[in-house]
């Protein structure tokens, strides 16, 4: 049988509050499969837990009390943090302290104080069609780095992958006769989404001959489908960076340009092309429905557009 949270603790050393976190976090990793890039951000968080705890004196978690937590709301409040940074920084400590309730190590009233605050949902930006087209025309070059950029923007637009599952997709992950990729998603889920013809074929002709190009003559060690200028697995950040130029290219604001945004694209116009929202949401791979249905607020904006443009009665033909 394990050993409740605050035990394990103890078991490494000395009760404190940092090796409660570790054992925290070790567990969030191991037993739940979450993404490095996730756990590290949970260590950040609570890290900033830590530290305000120890400028009170508060060295173990048996020790925090509802004034301790009272004062590390009134710290966040005055560092000014955005709502979603601070939601974050929220949901963090509330599963630390959730856990450390359940092993009888905290009240669990303590849990009830550091409710997230609410945010207030925003639509996601999007590309018209002929935007996002505009931009896939401005990679399309004939060397290998074109071949890759136009292979990787059909792909984000044609399959609505977050960027991290695009930079990181295997070769295995592409199966080119059923047009299928498979994809592990956020917490390691994986999700099977069809490729678009036009997509399919762009990855095709990269694969071609892009890729055996920035490959070279090295050895194939990582196997990742998109490979930089010097044969290594992309990068998210070099990937936006060319993202931004090609989008100056388009003649496509810059700061409306990003790899999400291209997945926005993707939810957007296939929900006004008819698609099923349930149909979507497994596409992008989305937990909770509720959070595909942002992109019905878009549709229905872009309604009340073509009624007040189109409609004998709308705002925009009246004489």
């Amino acid at each position: 049988m394990e050993a409740p949270l605050a035990s394990r603790a103890q078991v490494a050393g000395p009760t404190a509050l940092e090796s409660t976190c570790d054992v925290f976090l070790h567990r969030l990793a191991v037993e739940e499969g979450l993404s490095p890039r996730t756990v590290e951000a949970y260590s950040s968080d609570l890290g900033h837990l830590r530290a305000h705890l120890a400028s009170q004196g508060v060295e173990r978690i048996e020790d925090v009390g509802r004034a301790h937590l009272a004062s590390f709301l009134v710290h966040l409040d005055e560092r000014g943090l955005a709502a979603s940074s601070r939601a974050r920084m929220l949901v963090s400590v509330r599963r630390l302290l959730r856990e450390a309730a359940e092993d009888g190590a905290v009240a669990g009233d303590l849990v009830e104080m550091l409710s997230p605050p609410r945010r207030a949902r925003t639509l996601p930006r999007i590309l018209r069609s002929e935007e996002t087209l505009a931009l896939i025309e401005a990679a399309r070059t004939p060397d290998a780095l074109g071949l890759r950029d136009v292979a990787m923007l059909e792909t984000l637009y044609g399959a609505g992958l977050r960027v991290s599952e695009l930079v990181g997709l295997p070769l295995s992950a592409l199966d080119r006769r059923a047009l299928l990729i498979r994809i592990v998603g956020k917490g390691r889920k994986e999700r099977i989404v069809p490729l678009g013809e036009v997509a399919a074929e762009a990855v095709e002709t990269y694969l071609e001959r892009g890729r055996p190009a920035l490959l070279g003559s090295r050895p194939d060690r990582q196997h990742a489908l998109f490979l930089t200028r010097r044969g290594r697995a992309m990068t998210r950040q070099n990937f936006f960076d060319r993202l931004r130029g090609h989008a100056r290219r388009a003649g496509v604001a810059v700061d409306r340009v990003s790899p999400h945004v291209l997945r926005h694209a993707f939810a957007t116009d296939l929900l006004e092309g008819g698609a099923d929202l349930r149909a979507i949401q497994s596409m992008l791979g989305h937990a909770d429905l509720s959070t595909t249905e942002v992109y019905t607020h878009v549709s229905r904006s872009k309604l009340r557009e073509t009624v007040e443009t189109r409609h004998p009665r709308g705002a925009g033909v009246r004489k």
